[in-house]
């Protein structure tokens, strides 16, 4: 009998095999559960250790004895012809059988979850290169040097980049290769420093495959600053081309288009602007203007730095810093100089879209907001990693007061950039306005973790606070927004608001007194120069500060414009004048309660819906109903819906004299929410359309509970107040 026919029959083979597929798949589950587990590297090297020497030993085994249903038997005992020694046999078959199916299945189901990239190996992540320079400052060369790669590599087809905000989410965080490849959801990462001493640079590169450390490419590039694009142009093409060879499947480099200028002091003025921009705080945005300027001055046909300047000055007008006038006929300016170029520029269109549909909305156009989301849904739906036009996407849904579909729009961003401190800000301030407000908390706290130089996000980290009726929390963030961002004077104006109208004068007058130092001409200054007359009862100041608003036309930017009107009318239905006032209105804004106008613009309407309280007291019932049914239907017109904001629901009930239901819709949605949410409630609810609904029991009864508040709010705003004046 041969050696092959006796290993046979002492089913040798049949164990050496089941030996291995058992042993693999062990080895499998063990070196990739223990790392889990928090077992050493050399614990999974001593498994794999122990199952290899142990298979000389199990075959030897397997030559002496032999596994039977009696238990394990000396071979020469074995009686070959017994049935019941084939079963057993069999049975080893389909262990054997068994192990190998579940070899493969727990290789597949851990090589999809482990890999980096579950979808696409042809991946990468840009890590911000480190500044090994002496200077600080010149980390943002490195970061641009960084954010230029990214742009380029991201114009190859059919390869993955991680967005740049997530990858610079990680600057500077001592983590492993493999964790960051994880969180990025890619299979590959480029890394390297930067050095920059006087004229010369050297830098650094190397892509790195996660899964095992591989150095898939790496090099040293030692050159004159002055050569920056050509060394930039130079690793993204190799980086390209390692890629594309290794995963793509082509070979060759890949052409690709890097910043565009080739004058290296507008391209370092460029970098130092995209740094300053980054927390879009007042200080910022001014910075980075002049910086932007500074650029194109150098290199007039800079585009990404005009690009760059139109969305500068379209944040400013958001923050307040640029009137809305001012700043849109820049940003058209910019943009159609850079649309005239470069035609498919995302960025650029989004931007010129946003600012000629907005205007138009607000002088009466009412289908221009409506074209607008339209053609932004065909920009995002063709670039969804443009998040320019995402954003102006956002908010304009924002605008038509349609927050779940801006939401979502957010989330979906955050899925192509999981680490961007601006997307989980948005996300945030969203879920705010949708009253989810651990979402919100939990989201901007999120943004300001990845960039704590958030002036914005501590504000709507108060908001949250104010909704919960924590007045001394919106005190605390608004104050760390003031320290992040000094040059923002409309902060201390905000701060002194709420003062004002808790009755704390003396203390908001310290934060009245820095707006006017810096900014006395702002929408916010004026608004809180009527706030402070109205909390000292002081009618005349108050009237005469509202007159200037109005006289002096500020923008409607914090309710100035409209708290000013408003008042004047509330007033003048008091003291029996409000002819004499409307007509003073006309005079210095012809049409402003025209409700008939063929075109009323937003500002416009917003004074208009304010006047109800004083044409409750002049005009006819009639009148009064049809006026309130033609601002429902111009503001629909606008893609609004009015009666969506409960109080305003409220306040149209009364003024149609439906008393009974505007007591039972403030009882279940008005008066369970904080007093904080309405600190002008004692001046809506006394005027004469509310006589009977104040009357009632019940609302006298929520009325009490939030004088109570107020006061307990008041007294704690006040001590807080006190005690970091005692402590400073």
């Amino acid at each position: 009998m041969s050696l092959v026919t006796e290993l046979k029959r002492r089913n040798v083979f049949r164990v050496a095999a089941a030996y291995l597929v058992v042993g693999w798949l062990l080895t499998e589950v063990l070196t990739t559960l223990l790392p889990t587990f928090g077992a050493p590297a050399w614990v999974a090297n001593a498994v794999i250790l122990v199952f290899a020497f142990g298979f000389i030993p199990a075959v030897i085994l397997s030559w002496v004895y032999e596994l039977t249903p009696d238990g394990i038997t000396r071979e020469k005992d074995v009686a070959r012809d017994d049935d019941t020694v084939a079963v057993s046999v069999r049975k080893l078959d389909y262990v054997t059988i068994a192990g190998v199916v579940l070899v493969v299945v727990f290789v597949a189901f851990f090589s999809a979850s482990r890999s980096p990239d579950n979808a696409d190996t042809a991946s990468v992540a840009v890590l911000p290169f480190v500044n090994m320079s002496r200077d600080e400052d010149n980390d943002y060369f490195s970061d641009g040097l960084t954010e230029t790669l990214l742009h380029m590599l991201a114009q190859i087809p059919d390869l993955k980049v991680a967005a740049r905000t997530s990858s610079f989410a990680f600057k500077g965080k001592n983590m492993d290769i493999r964790e960051i490849a994880d969180a990025l959801q890619v299979a590959h990462i480029l890394e390297g420093s930067v050095q920059r001493i006087g004229n010369r640079v050297r830098i650094t590169a190397q892509l790195i495959r996660a899964a095992d450390g591989y150095h898939v490419w790496s090099e040293k590039f030692d050159r004159d600053s002055d050569d920056i694009f050509g060394i930039q142009d130079e690793i993204a093409l190799k980086v390209g081309g390692a890629l594309s060879a290794s995963l793509l499947g082509t070979g060759g480099d890949r052409a690709v288009a890097g910043i565009g200028t080739e004058n290296a002091d507008a391209y370092d003025l460029y970098l130092q602007a995209l740094k300053q921009r980054a927390t879009f705080s007042y200080g910022g945005l001014e910075a980075a203007e002049g910086l932007l300027k500074g650029a194109l001055t150098i290199d007039p046909n800079f585009l990404d730095a005009k690009t760059e300047l139109a969305s500068n000055y379209l944040h400013q007008f958001e923050t307040g810093l640029m009137y809305q006038d001012d700043a849109f006929a820049a940003v058209l300016a910019i943009t159609n100089q850079v649309l005239a170029v470069r035609p498919d520029d995302v960025g650029a269109r989004a931007i010129r879209l946003f600012v000629k549909a907005l205007p138009g909305s607000m002088e009466g156009r009412v289908g221009a907001l409506p074209v607008a989301v339209s053609e932004l849904e065909g920009l995002v739906a063709e670039n969804p990693q443009e998040y320019q036009a995402r954003i102006l996407l956002s908010r304009m849904l924002q605008v038509l007061q349609q927050n779940d579909r801006a939401l979502q729009l957010q989330l979906e961003a955050l899925e192509l950039d999981p680490y961007n401190a601006r997307i989980h800000y948005e996300i945030g301030s969203l879920y705010l306005e949708l009253d989810q407000l651990e979402e919100a908390r939990a989201a901007l706290q999120t943004s300001l973790d990845i960039e704590p130089s958030q002036p914005n996000a501590y504000l709507r980290l108060g908001a949250v606070g104010l909704k919960l009726g924590d007045g001394v929390d919106y005190l605390q963030q608004s104050l760390k927004a003031m320290e992040v961002d000094s040059r923002d004077y409309e902060i201390p104006g905000l701060i002194a608001a709420f003062l004002y109208q808790l009755g704390l004068i003396e203390e908001a007058d310290d934060f009245r007194n820095r707006v006017f130092a810096i900014a006395p001409t702002s929408a916010i200054a004026y608004r809180i120069d009527l706030l402070r007359a109205i909390s000292t009862n002081d009618e005349e100041a108050s009237l005469s500060a509202a007159r200037r608003a109005i006289e002096n036309g500020i923008e409607d930017r914090q309710f100035a414009f409209g708290g000013a009107v408003q008042h004047l009318l509330r007033t003048a239905a008091v003291n029996g004048t409000v002819d004499d006032e409307s007509s003073y209105l006309e005079q210095h804004a012809p049409g402003i309660l025209d409700v008939d106008a063929t075109v009323v613009p937003i500002r416009f309407l917003t004074a208009q819906l304010v006047a109800f309280d004083a044409w409750y007291t002049t005009l006819a019932r009639d009148e009064l109903l049809r006026r309130v049914a033609r601002i429902q239907e111009i503001a629909a017109a606008y893609g609004f819906d009015l009666l969506q904001d409960p109080g305003t629901r409220i306040s149209v009930m009364a003024l149609q004299d439906n008393v009974d239901d505007a007591i039972e819709l403030a009882l279940s949605e008005i008066f369970v929410l904080s007093v904080l949410m309405d600190q002008n409630w004692r001046t809506r609810y006394s005027q004469a359309q509310f006589v009977n609904f104040v009357a009632d029991p019940r609302i006298q009864v929520a009325m009490q509970k939030w004088e109570q508040e107020e006061t307990t709010v008041r007294d704690r705003v006040r001590m807080y107040l006190a005690d970091l004046s005692a402590s400073s």
